[in-house]
Formats: structure tokens, sequence, C-alpha cells
């Protein structure tokens, strides 16, 4: 807008009179505006995250239609029949662990059998885990149709009605965000499948990430920041980190296949110190993801960390040299204790990155179907965001809940680590203050 001097006004005065006022009313408008344009984008992004949560939600929830294949209380039956002590009206979750294990060894197959022991015994098994046995191996309950959250509220007649026309289907309340499915491991049956060894793998993944990422990223942030010279080098390196915090993650995928997995086979798989397994001996293991994911997170670690170290008053340092500490007893004692706040806010974001990431991990190796839980770094591995893909793949619509359900699990186990994050963060600012 062009603002008219008033008559008689000296270059660089003030507009007076109607100039003025109309100067006043377009300022006025034009944060009206942009005030109305913030509020807008405020409320989209509300709404586009509440149609998200909303539409998980409504899958992780609702009536299923379950057949099984063996009837549980003529399992129950046959127990009593062989002389068990148990009431004939009695469930299986009622019977002890010796007849839980008479009815696995004569509903499976001897050879399935001796796998079972063979991965662990039935006599450090626990009753509740040998109850879960005889459900997926000799009832083997199969969902044959289910049905959202929304429906099952408002369409519960219509789907009683449907499930009464099914042959021996019963119709039950399923939540598919449960204990169980936390604890479970992986399945090729939706009734009984779980993310016990995806949130396993997410878990290992991360830690080796943030054990490898955190400590260089921290170091390179303070050596740029309070030790390099300020030169063509330093510029250079400034250029090339800030670009590659933007380079898509599967670029990152096929530098960690090239480097960790093929390059560096022997160390990632554990052939180096006879740790390997035959299924992990491509260098296919957690340690690969953890390292590749490392490579990903640390630009990003050390840009908020040297922002946060540049965020430390001059002041600080120079009162520090005039007491006689030399530059690292500055760095230790009085710049990163006044930084930590924002170098833990980076690695909070650079955490909810990696935990995220599926391309990189799917290059390097992530199973896509996998029952073993990970058990050290030269293990197989899955995680999350790549089970939440397999499951979104398969053709079969309880899938479907199985993906909402870990999506939703996801989400928990990233607010709860960033919870974590964040109040450490905040009692140790507060401590420093």
């Amino acid at each position: 807008m062009t603002i008219k001097r008033s008559k008689g006004a000296e270059d660089g005065a003030f507009p007076a009179g109607a100039a003025l006022r109309r100067f006043d009313e377009w300022r006025h408008r034009r944060g009206r505006l942009f005030g109305i344009l913030l509020m807008a984008s405020t409320l989209v992004g509300i709404v586009a995250l509440t149609a998200l949560i909303v539409s998980i939600v409504n899958d992780s929830f609702g009536y299923v239609a379950v057949q099984n294949e063996r009837d549980p209380q003529s399992l129950v039956a046959e127990v009593v029949g062989q002389g068990a002590s148990v009431s004939p009206e009695a469930t299986l979750a009622d019977l002890d662990k010796d007849a839980l294990v008479r009815i696995l060894a004569s509903g499976v197959s001897a050879g399935r059998m001796r796998a079972l022991e063979a991965w662990q015994p039935m006599a450090e098994r626990t009753r509740e885990d040998v109850l879960d046995l005889v459900v997926a191996e000799v009832v083997r309950p199969t969902i044959v149709r289910s049905w959202s959250f929304s429906d099952s509220l408002f369409r519960k007649a219509d789907i009683e009605t449907a499930v009464a026309d099914m042959a021996g289907a019963e119709l039950e309340w399923r939540n598919w965000v449960s204990w169980d499915f936390v604890t479970s491991p992986q399945s090729s049956n939706p009734a009984v499948a779980g993310v016990r060894t995806a949130i396993l793998g997410s878990l290992w993944v991360v830690i080796i990430c943030m054990l490898f990422a955190a400590p260089l990223g921290i170091g390179t942030a303070v050596y740029l920041e309070e030790y390099s010279n300020r030169n063509w080098f330093s510029s250079l390196v400034d250029t090339n980190i800030n670009n590659l915090a933007g380079v898509p993650s599967i670029i990152y995928g096929l530098l960690g296949l090239a480097i960790f997995v093929r390059a560096l086979e022997p160390l990632t798989s554990g052939a180096v110190i006879g740790a390997s397994d035959p299924t992990t001996a491509n260098g296919r293991t957690t340690l690969s993801a953890g390292l590749t994911l490392g490579l990903l997170t640390l630009p990003l670690i050390i840009i908020n960390a040297r922002e946060a170290i540049r965020a430390v008053p001059p002041s600080l340092r120079e009162a520090s040299y005039g007491l006689g500490a030399t530059r690292w007893q500055t760095v230790w004692s009085h710049v990163l204790p006044n930084a930590i706040g924002g170098i833990l806010t980076g690695s909070i974001l650079a955490v909810s990155r990696a935990i995220g990431e599926t391309a990189p991990l799917v290059v390097v190796g992530a199973s896509t179907f996998i029952t073993l839980d990970p058990s050290g770094p030269f293990s197989k591995f899955t995680v999350l965001p790549a089970q939440i893909y397999q499951w979104t793949a398969r053709p079969q619509a309880e899938f479907r809940n199985l993906a909402a359900a870990a999506s939703l699990t996801l989400l928990l186990m990233l607010i709860v680590m960033n919870s974590v994050a964040v109040y450490l963060r905040n009692r140790y600012s507060s401590q420093r203050m």
C-alpha cells in the first residue's frame, strides 16, 4: 500500500490526518486476515488429525463372528472322560496345566508337539501360556467376518441376524487393541495374531539407533560450534548436513544395504565374534537396521544440538574463561548443561522419525513374517510400521483391523516414549535453574 504524505510533511515524517487513519485501518485489516488464515490452518490440522484417530479407533473395536475348528466344551468333555477331576460344566480356562497339556498333545501332530517343546519345554511354560497354545493350536478360532465400531453401535440388530445365518458362528465383541494382542507373536490367523515381535524389534532398532547417533551427533555439534574455525570447510560441512536432513529415507536404506549389510557383513551378522545365526549370516540384522536409522537421524540431531548450543549466552563462556577454565571444561560444565533441553528435544524428534520409518528397513532386510522374538543385535527382526504395511496388503478384512490396532499401538508407544523424554528434559532443566 502506498502512503501519501501529508502536505508539508518532511521526508521520513510519519503520515498524519486522513492518511494516518487509512494506514491504521489497512494494518488492522491485514492483521485480521492473517489471523483468520492462521486459525484456518490450525483447524484444518486438527480436523485431519481427528479424522485419522477416529478412523483408526473405528477399526480397532467392534463385533466379530467367530467359528471354532474344535468346540472347547468337547475338549473339556474328553478330559473328563479320561478321568480328570473337573466339573463337566467347566471351561478351558478352569482346567489345570496338566489337563491342558494333554489336550494339546492329543490335538496336534507329534511333529508339531516336538517343535513346541523345542521352542520352550512345556514344563517351563505357565498355565496361561499352555492355554493360549490350546486355543491357537487346537481350538483354532477363525474370524469369518468383522464389523467396525460405528456399525457395531448402530447396526447391532442387523449384525445379530447375519451371524444367526452363519453355521456354528458366535458373535463376540472384539477389542483388537488388547493385552493379548500386545503380547502375542505374529500369526497367519488374525484371531490370535499379535505385535509382540514387532514391538521388540522396534525397541531394539531404536535403541541401537540412538546409541549410535546421539553421541556422534552431539559430539559433531560441539566440535562445529565450539572448536572449528569459520572457513570454507566448515561452510561446506554446514551445507551438506542441512542437505542430508532432507534426503529421502529410501536413499539411507540403499546406503545401509551397501555398507552395513554387504561391506560390513562379518560385523553386523556377528560372525566376527562367533555369534552369527544361519538365518542372519547375510547381515540383515537389528544391528544393521539400527545403524541405518542412526545415519538417517544423525543430521537431525546435529542441527538441533547446534541450535541449542548456539543459544547458550556467550557471557557464560566468557565467565568460565575468566576464572581460568579450559575450553573443554567450559563446554562440559557450562555449555552442555545449559543446552541439554534443546539437545533432548532434537533427540525426541529423531526417535519419533526413526520409530515410524519403513522404507529403509525394508531395504536393509526387515522380515514381513516372523514369529521369533529378536534376542540381540544379531537377530532377524521386523518393526511395527513394516508389520502394519504387511497386514494392510493382506486380502482378508480382519487384517485391516489388526493394522488399525497396530497403528494405535504405535501411536501409544510413541506418546509414552516422548512423554518420558519430555519429563526427563523438564526435570533436568528445572534442576539447572
